[in-house]
């Protein structure tokens, strides 16, 4: 099959370094090798990298498929469409017009989504020294950030302070007393415990005041004369029920009830995150929207609530969907089963990995090896692969360790199959190669057996330098990626399908 690329390949962007700032010998003097200079934030000089233009609706896949072509050392690659970004902001407004988005930084710190978000209007919710110098170098306003983290180092709420940071969670008793002692004037914010059982990651293990101890927490708050502003929550990242984000609203309701009995004004509500940010789940973000409206019309009518600003803390909603990483295959693993006769031309069969992978207490590999073992023998005798691809669990795909996500592989250029394209008109043809394809397992490129991606699957049959692609690999993904091995981390191209729109 013959396919025509892109006349176009988006320019690569020049790698994004964070700025660092050597010692002088009058710092050095002052305050030591490890002294704490930073006390203000200057402007950042941070430059745009080059972002390509496109027409809206154009096919990522085949912006990737042009630029594998032209690759040749065969890079982990990124395509991240700050269009996207954009109308997931367009989409929030709409949706949820009382409720301001506070980006998550921690999804996802790539500057120049940062830049973009501040100047579409967003919030930012910070939760470390670092984030909030990065924010504020982008010249976004101190009000226009919130500092939550429930349990803060003492060095980054001293530096929220000298930069007048002055919005931030806590969830303890202890932390009034620090905040007594290094920050009196913050607007502090409760962050209450409410229901994460319906969350993939249930962040009420770490962080949550049990309604049962507000009150205390409040008296004690009244009684060092510290601000209380508001009341914060998580219902969890990953939250698969929409349902869950009504029954918080009415948690920090009752909150709020407490808080007005003990003499506090409350002006603040922040839902949190837990929005999704792809359309390949179950409760897609319009449903859970609908949802909020109505609880937050039934506990903080808009009519009674003049005063009260409402925040949310979406990370993965607006970045998700904007990356889709290219990957090609650098190694590849043949491993043929016994036929129904007892033969096989590979000694090394999956089954004797099945076993030498439980010997050294490999989950992964053990899973894997097992895999090729049930579905080799399902096929009787047909191979089995397993492929080998420059980025891994150490990198991009970190985010099946730390975030449970599981990632769907997806053909981009196969050397046996021609160019696949996987637009709409040829996608359905893909995946019916795909089904009639072969049991394969996908690994990263480290030499950690752990270093696995998908342990079960069917593709059809690739061949060193290869290439395929994972979409909504936005979120947790690049922001903690590592150079584990040695290992480079992906490429970053920009484009933009919202070229009519001054974004940047």
């Amino acid at each position: 099959m013959v396919v025509d690329f892109a006349t176009s390949t988006p320019t690569p962007s020049a790698a994004i370094d964070s700025s660092t700032t050597k010692p002088t010998t009058t710092t050095l003097m002052k305050g030591g090798l490890f002294a704490d200079t930073t006390t203000t934030t200057a402007t950042d000089n941070f430059e745009l990298p080059p972002i390509t233009p496109i027409a809206s609706g154009t096919s990522i896949p085949k912006l990737l498929r042009a630029h594998a072509a032209d690759s040749e050392d065969h890079e982990p690659f990124y395509i991240i469409d700050v269009g996207q970004v954009a109308r997931k902001y367009d989409q929030w407004v709409a949706a949820l017009p009382r409720v301001d988005p506070f980006y998550a930084v921690k999804c996802n710190g790539d500057k120049t989504i940062l830049k973009l978000l501040a100047k579409l209007g967003t919030g930012f919710d910070c939760a470390s020294k670092a984030e909030m110098d990065t924010v504020l170098k982008m010249g976004v306003p101190a009000d226009r950030i919130i500092y939550a983290h429930p349990c803060k180092m003492a060095s980054h709420v001293k530096f929220a302070s000298q930069n007048n940071v002055r919005m931030m969670t806590f969830d303890n008793e202890h932390e009034l007393h620090k905040m007594k002692e290094l920050y009196p004037n913050a607007r502090l914010v409760l962050r209450v415990l409410t229901d994460n059982s319906r969350s993939i990651c249930n962040l009420g293990l770490k962080f949550g005041a049990a309604l049962a101890r507000v009150p205390h927490m409040l008296q004690l708050a009244k009684d060092l004369e510290l601000d209380v502003v508001g009341v914060s929550y998580h219902v969890g990242s990953g939250c698969f029920d929409a349902q869950a984000f009504a029954d918080a609203v009415a948690v920090a309701k009752t909150v709020f009830n407490i808080g007005a009995e003990l003499g506090f004004k409350f002006n603040l509500l922040d839902l949190g995150g837990g929005f999704p940010g792809s359309d390949n789940v179950n409760v897609k973000f319009d449903d859970i929207a609908s949802v909020l409206r109505v609880a937050l019309d039934k506990h903080f009518p808009a009519a009674e609530n003049k005063d009260l600003h409402i925040i949310a803390e979406p990370g993965r909603y607006f970045v998700s969907a904007s990356h889709t990483l290219a990957v090609s295959v650098v190694a590849k693993r043949t491993i043929v089963l016994p036929t129904t006769n007892g033969e096989t031309n590979d000694a090394n069969s999956a089954a004797n990995q099945a076993a030498m992978a439980s010997a050294s207490a490999c989950p992964a590999a053990a899973a894997a090896a097992a895999m090729a073992a049930a579905q080799g023998r399902a096929a009787d005798g047909a191979p089995t692969f397993m492929y080998y691809v420059n980025d891994g669990v150490y990198g991009s795909f970190n985010c099946i360790l730390f975030d449970h996500a599981v990632v769907a592989p997806r053909v981009l250029v196969s050397g046996n199959l021609g160019v696949v394209a996987m637009d709409s008109d040829s996608e359905s043809d893909s995946e019916e190669r795909a089904e009639s394809g072969f049991a394969c397992s996908i690994w990263g490129p480290t030499c950690d057996s752990m270093d696995c991606i998908t342990k079960t699957g069917r593709l059809p049959e690739l061949a060193i330098g290869d290439w395929l692609y994972f979409e909504d690999m936005g979120a947790y993904t690049v922001a903690a990626s590592s150079t584990f091995n040695g290992f480079p981390k992906p490429k970053l191209m920009y484009v933009n399908s919202e070229s009519h729109r001054n974004l940047l």
